[in-house]
């Protein structure tokens, strides 16, 4: 039986963690924490294993096999070295963390560790991502030139807490929304070099002066070329949290995968336009727990977990500095 511990619950994504664990016959929830009081009671109130203020007293308590860590964005490095330190691998919400700095000390220390890390990048096992991926590896796009992603979230800033709209517990909007098609763009691609500029911006200022509402990446992967924008602007009355839609163009053919319905549109320069036929999904943590429990690396690995969230950093780092270009 493995034994998970939730590390910091400040996100509503916990609870498809909790969601997954519940599911689950071959792994046991033996503890969670969460150092401010208010969300403790929100993300962790209806848990039925013990809940500590410290995560430090959590992991002296048990064994934990593997932790969960989704606190406030700017605390989750420090909770990850924690459990990495007392043995455990880690399955972390996006983002990863909030500063490079940040992330080489996470690397360092998984590349002295033999545990893994894995990040809830849920768009990679949605069944549009999947048969998207199965048409590209089949060559039936061809030579992949441009991927154009677009991510709009809801703000619903009445239900934020007061941490998200601090810079220096969020970190920023090109760290932390993008990330999801970054991983995507390199996923696709199989790049592991190029380079990446980014601007923000925000036009709601007199709501959150100290919050960027949305981003626009160009990130060249390889020899391909990828434009994502994500933003906080997303419609309240809209009929979705957010409409997110990926088009793939390459040499034979294009994709069009749409998030938000679950779709994927293709056509090529010898077939007229079809609708792709879907698989049933994976649900979006499943992937890790099968992995620990076999022993074999996550579908997700370590390596890209970091590199997507590096990537995304950068883009923060370039954004900061004018949009100018930098290598990763």
């Amino acid at each position: 039986m493995l034994q998970v511990a939730v590390l910091g619950a400040a996100h509503p994504h916990i609870g498809e963690a909790l969601e997954e664990i519940a599911w689950r016959d071959d792994v046991a929830l033996v503890g969670a924490s969460e150092p401010d009081a208010t969300m403790r009671e929100r993300f962790l109130g209806g848990v039925s294993a013990p809940v500590y203020a410290s995560h430090a007293e959590l992991l002296e308590r048990h064994r934990v096999d593997v932790a969960v860590v989704s606190g406030i964005y700017a605390q989750r490095s420090e909770a990850v070295l924690t459990a990495l330190a007392a043995g455990a691998h880690v399955f972390a919400d996006k983002p990863l963390c909030t500063t490079l700095e940040q992330l080489d000390q996470i690397g360092a220390a998984f590349a002295d560790s033999d545990r893994r890390l894995g990040l809830m990048f849920t768009k990679r096992f949605s069944a549009a991502t999947v048969a998207a991926k199965r048409l590209v590896d089949q060559g039936v796009l061809g030579e992949l030139a441009l991927i154009a992603s677009t991510g709009p979230h809801k703000l619903t800033q009445s239900n934020r807490p007061a941490w998200f709209f601090d810079s220096a517990a969020y970190g920023g909007a090109a760290g932390d929304l993008p990330v999801h098609d970054v991983d995507l763009a390199l996923y696709f691609t199989g790049a592991t070099s190029g380079t990446v500029s980014a601007a923000t911006g925000n036009v709601r200022s007199a709501d959150h002066p100290d919050f960027d509402d949305h981003v626009a990446l160009l990130l060249r992967a390889g020899s391909a070329i990828a434009t994502i924008e994500a933003n906080w602007l997303s419609p309240e009355a809209a009929e979705l949290h957010g409409h997110y839609r990926m088009r793939l163009s390459g040499s034979e053919g294009t994709a069009e995968i749409d998030w938000g319905y679950e779709t994927l549109t293709v056509a090529t320069h010898d077939r007229p336009t079809w609708t792709e036929p879907l698989q049933a999904p994976m649900r979006p943590m499943q992937f890790f727990f099968d992995a620990i429990i076999a022993d074999t690396e996550p579908a997700v690995t370590t390596a890209e977990s970091l590199l997507a969230t590096r990537v995304a950093l950068l883009a923060q780092q370039s954004a900061e500095s004018g949009g100018a270009p930098l290598a990763w």
